[in-house]
């Protein structure tokens, strides 16, 4: 079984609390015997596995599956080109150099529902959405590439791992694969 579950902001990617006020993924009745494939910290948002299958687990994650995972990122500021291929070549953080990406201004830029608590605005700073499409997943590593080159995350959404996008599907809502969503996640 593959589900694939809109994870809203403020949710902990495990089962059970952390003892924190982040909520836990028992809260959203979800079968028996399932576990999430990969993580997505409690502070980002969109699209998380979750399967019975043990084996997806390395297939999905492992870099040398080349499995991509499409990440869009509001962030502050508008970069310049020189900025966005600074993150495509791959930039040294804390002491790894990431992988080379794909990194591109969202053109048109999406329009998404507004987050509850609401992220920062400052007045006298734009920000934009830009795509980036990663094939490793190393801890806070979208956050932390975007902070590389000036630009501090302000909200994250994963919205694609391997060809299947998040869609329609809404925040906080779940649902089992078809064997053709199923080989969209895994081609």
């Amino acid at each position: 079984m593959l589900i694939a579950f809109h994870k809203p902001y403020g949710v902990l990617s495990q089962f059970t609390s952390d003892g924190s006020s982040n909520r836990a993924l028992a809260e959203f009745g979800f079968p028996k015997n399932v576990y999430p494939i990969g993580r997505l910290d409690a502070d980002s948002e969109g699209l998380l596995l979750l399967s019975d299958e043990p084996a997806l687990n390395e297939r999905l994650l492992h870099p040398r599956h080349a499995h991509e995972r499409e990440y869009w990122v509001q962030i502050e500021r508008i970069p310049t080109l020189e900025s966005l291929q600074k993150l495509s070549r791959g930039l040294v953080i804390q002491g790894h150099k990431t992988l080379p990406c794909r990194a591109w201004l969202l053109d048109p830029q999406p329009i998404i529902a507004p987050r509850n608590p609401p992220i920062r605005v400052r007045k006298s700073v734009p920000d934009c959405w830009i795509g980036l499409e990663l094939v490793e997943g190393k801890n806070r590593q979208v956050r932390r590439m975007t902070a590389g080159i000036g630009h501090p995350t302000l909200r994250l959404i994963r919205a694609r791992i391997g060809s299947f996008q998040l869609g329609e599907l809404p925040s906080g809502r779940w649902k089992e694969l078809s064997a053709s969503k199923r080989a969209a996640v895994l081609s």
